[in-house]
This record gives structure tokens, C-alpha cells and sequence, in this order.
């Protein structure tokens, strides 16, 4: 009777943690992608509030899963290639960032090629908390302000929503961040929705089949200095790593049930790679858009000795 017990404890006690829950906060992003333009352009971004960490991205991708499904579906069934540019918006921001609680450790996750990085990024936020209050949307909010990487940050908090957390990387307040912008609003984010997910799971489905097709989801863990390193080569030339693997005979097979060849594709799949490198010139953290260009100096330094 014991070992039954024990049995059927850890039995449930496994079904229990796989019932993951998760608070889905929705932020529509209001961004100015050119320094020297006056265009401004929106997404929307989620941060996902499990009971371990966050994690924080855009959401264009993952709110196209059903189309990608159905597109995926057909081209295994029929065996047939479909373009897929041609049926899902591209995002606009390609990376993830994921706190941990309750330490608040941050990772920023991207890829680069065909591999998944993650680096630690050790923040912390010297928030003023002023007295100040209003209402944003439906939630009543306090002033907060703090500068962070080149820019100065005006955020609306709200304790009626108990998460220290808020989009991008920023935390730390007592209450979720319903708004926060910078002091030249480049970049603002709102809070716009949210609801609860049960059975929550982590990965969208584009992810999961580009694992199953050989794009893993496994995250490498690096510097920021090794990674910003990596991702300024990668942006140069996006299709380096697949062009190493495909032979001239190769290049010059169609894709099948398709008239475009793997060559085209290719060139295809880099103009839509630099396209998504060339439509943001004005980065979040100003610092860092210095820092790449120094460390591909210094990279070149070391190349000549």
C-alpha cells in the first residue's frame, strides 16, 4: 500500500508541475526604427509571467502559429515547398528576454544563424519613485524614473497588479510597469491587455518546427562581448553558415514541388535577413549600437597580429 502511495504521489505531484501556468501582459510598442526619419512604427509585445521567470518578446511570430501550422501541415503532406514570406509578417525585434525570479536574473536570448545565444545581463535600475500619480487605461499608476543605457526613462507602475517585472528588461518597481518611454520617446511601450494561460507553454509552434528541422532551441550560453562579437559577422553576411553547406550542384536543385532553386532561396532568405538588420538604426540602448563597432575594431586588430 505504501509503494502505491508513493507512486500515485509522484504521479500527480509531475502532472501538477507539467499544468504550467502563465499571465500574459500584451504591450503595444510605439518605436522610432530611423534616427534620421520621422516614420515611427508599432508592434505588439507579451511578457509571459510564470511562476519561475518571465519572458519578455514580440509577438508578431508567435500570434501567426495557426497560419504557420496549417502552411507547415500541407508541405509535409503534400511534400511540396511553400514560401512562407509570402503568408506571415516578419517581426520587427528577432530576440527574447528572460528574468528569472526571484533574483531577477536576466538573460538576453537571440540567434545567430542557425544557433540559439544567451547571455547573463547583470542590471540594476536606481528608480526614483515620485509622487505623481495617474491613470493609464484602466490602471491607476505612480511616476517613476531612471536612466539606462544612454537614455532617460519615464515609467507608470501599478500595485494593483503585483509583478515587480515590466517589458524589455526593466523590473524592479513595486508594481507591473503599465507605461514606460524615453525622455525623446523613441521608444514607448503601453500595456494593452492581458489574460491568463493555462497548460502555458514556452515555445511557439514556429520554434518548436524549426527544431524538429534541425534550428534548435537549445541556448549556448556566451559573454555579451562574444555575442555582440558574433551577431555584427552574422549581420554582414546571414547566410554564411548555410552557404558553406551547399555545394554548387545543390544551389542549382529546386526546392521540391517548387521552380525556385535552393540558390534563389538562399538570395532570397538574405535580402529578407539584411532588409530586417538595415530598418533599425536607432537601437533601445544607445550605448551598445557603440560598443559593436568597437569590438569589430578590436577584432580586426587582433587579425593583423
Amino acid at each position: 500500500m505504501k509503494n502505491i502511495f508513493s507512486i500515485l504521489f509522484v504521479a500527480v505531484f509531475a502532472f501538477a508541475n507539467a499544468q504550467e501556468t502563465a499571465n500574459r501582459f500584451f504591450y503595444e510598442l510605439t518605436f522610432k526604427p530611423k534616427k534620421d526619419s520621422t516614420k515611427i512604427d508599432k508592434v505588439i509585445a507579451t511578457l509571459d509571467i510564470t511562476s519561475k521567470k518571465s519572458i519578455y518578446q514580440d509577438y508578431t511570430v508567435a500570434a501567426q502559429d495557426s497560419i504557420i501550422k496549417l502552411a507547415v501541415e500541407e508541405m509535409e503532406k503534400t511534400k511540396s515547398f511553400k514560401d512562407m514570406s509570402k503568408l506571415i509578417k516578419m517581426p520587427k525585434f528577432s530576440y527574447k528576454i528572460v528574468k528569472t525570479y526571484p533574483e531577477m536574473k536576466e538573460q538576453f536570448i537571440d540567434r545567430i544563424s542557425m544557433n540559439l545565444f544567451g547571455y547573463d545581463d547583470n542590471i540594476k535600475f536606481n528608480w526614483n519613485i515620485l509622487p505623481e500619480k495617474e491613470k493609464v487605461g484602466e490602471y491607476n499608476t505612480q511616476k517613476a524614473t531612471t536612466d539606462f543605457a544612454g537614455r532617460k526613462w519615464t515609467a507608470w507602475f501599478s500595485t494593483d497588479i503585483p509583478f515587480q517585472d515590466g517589458p524589455y528588461k526593466f523590473y524592479g518597481l513595486p508594481g507591473l510597469i503599465v507605461k514606460i518611454e524615453d525622455a525623446e520617446k523613441d521608444y514607448s511601450w503601453k500595456l494593452s491587455g492581458n489574460k491568463k494561460i493555462e497548460n502555458y507553454e514556452e515555445l511557439s509552434y514556429s520554434e518548436k518546427i524549426n527544431a524538429k528541422y534541425g534550428m534548435s532551441n537549445s541556448v549556448t550560453p556566451t559573454t555579451k562581448e562574444k555575442f555582440e562579437k558574433a551577431y555584427a559577422t552574422f549581420k554582414k553576411d546571414p547566410m554564411g553558415e548555410f552557404r558553406q553547406k551547399i555545394t554548387p550542384e545543390m544551389s542549382s536543385m529546386k526546392m521540391p514541388g517548387s521552380d525556385i532553386t535552393i540558390g534563389e532561396m538562399m538570395k532570397k532568405q538574405e535580402k529578407i535577413a539584411k532588409d530586417f538588420f538595415n530598418s533599425n538604426d536607432n537601437p533601445i540602448e544607445k550605448s551598445n549600437s557603440v560598443s559593436v563597432g568597437t569590438l569589430e575594431k578590436v577584432g580586426k586588430e587582433k587579425d593583423k597580429k
